[in-house]
């Protein structure tokens, strides 16, 4: 992506917020889940971004909202150009049903157990009404080879597949309308390790050869860095740091996103994890100012008062770095410096003050 022009997004998400009732809190007074916290992201046509971070995040819930299956509490999302809420439903599915396609993480469940492989690939074909019924079935048949299926797995239904025959199953229809964007959330996660590879290198390949955005939601942190292009972490519904895949983990600013990185294994180096202070806040009740001080060996009483501002941070060619951090991390500080600077903060005395919002 480097020395290339910037094209415009293929969808875009400004300030989007996602809260979820809960059955806590009262008869008129219901607590409220902050799933998505003024969400900023924009998608460009044939990169890879990958999104990292803690179960309970928001990871998937950005993704389905890139989708459309999520509709947000505020904030406006964007496909090709076109505000997408502010649609009519019909007008909705013709215009980011067709265009974005999504790999769930479990084919068990997503895929219907009642439906041959065939139904399965033509059903958004025949919603969309493309083509003939020749034409449908041809593309049926060309989706299949697409993916690695030979042409018997038409009329077997998806519990006589393996996991791996399963996915490529969803694969294949997701890819069904030709979407310029693919959603894909923990797409290896539910399969064996064995398999794990295959589908990885499919979805890779498929990327390239047709030219796809691809947005790589995953808790293997090592394989996001490894196929993306940008890498996005979240931490309790917000994104906090944007970095080019290049520039991890020594690169990144944002102490959480250190974190993260010191606790995955790498093939070159031990793990050496960084600790943190305490325990993850409640996505019902959030820390005020930073999510992240309540855990953070380096915040301050400043970081409880306000949420800080995106900062650029200065990176090669076109790729954005962003991040949100009153104390970000110096570029190039090692691990070791970080282990024993968080080391020394989880022994002071004197705690920080805590507020959280209503």
């Amino acid at each position: 992506m480097s020395g290339t022009p910037l094209r415009e997004p293929i969808v875009e998400l400004h300030d989007v917020h996602v809260q979820h009732r809960t059955r806590g809190g009262g008869l008129f007074n219901r607590a409220r889940v902050h799933a998505l916290t003024g969400a900023d992201l924009a998608v460009r046509p044939g990169e890879t971004v990958g999104i990292v971070g803690e179960s309970g995040c928001g990871k998937s819930t950005l993704a389905k909202v890139l989708v459309g299956l999520q509709r947000p509490t505020s904030g406006v999302v964007s496909f090709a150009g076109k505000d997408v809420w502010s649609m009519s439903a019909a007008e909705r599915r013709r215009h980011i049903g067709a265009g974005v396609g999504m790999v769930f993480q479990d084919p068990a469940t997503s895929l219907n157990r009642r439906m041959p492989v065939r139904d399965i690939l033509r059903d958004p074909l025949d919603v969309h009404r493309r083509g003939t019924r020749a034409q449908r079935e041809a593309r049926v048949a060309e989706l299949m080879a697409l993916v690695g299926l030979p042409r018997s797995v038409a009329e077997v239904l998806p519990s006589q597949l393996s996991g791996g025959q399963r996915q490529r199953v969803s694969i294949a229809r997701a890819l069904a309308l030709e979407p310029g964007l693919v959603i894909a959330d923990e797409p290896t996660s539910a399969l064996d390790v064995s398999v794990r590879a295959q589908i990885l290198n499919l979805l890779l390949d498929l990327k390239d050869r047709l030219g796809l955005a691809m947005v790589f939601v995953s808790h293997d942190i090592q394989t996001v860095k490894r196929i993306s292009d940008r890498v996005i972490t979240m931490y309790l519904g917000r994104i906090v740091e944007q970095a080019p895949a290049a520039l991890l983990p020594e690169g990144a600013r944002h102490p959480y996103t250190r974190a993260l990185f010191s606790a995955t294994p790498g093939l070159l180096s031990p793990i050496d994890p960084i600790p943190l202070v305490g325990p993850v806040p409640s996505a019902t009740r959030p820390p005020s100012g930073c999510p992240f001080r309540t855990r953070c060996w380096n915040a301050t009483d400043h970081c409880a008062t306000e949420m800080p501002p995106p900062e650029r941070a200065d990176a090669d060619g076109d790729d954005a770095h962003e991040f949100r951090c009153h104390h970000p991390v110096p570029a190039g500080t090692s691990n070791a410096e970080l282990v024993e600077l968080a080391g020394a903060a989880t022994g002071r005395t004197t705690p920080l003050h805590v507020e959280e919002t209503a």
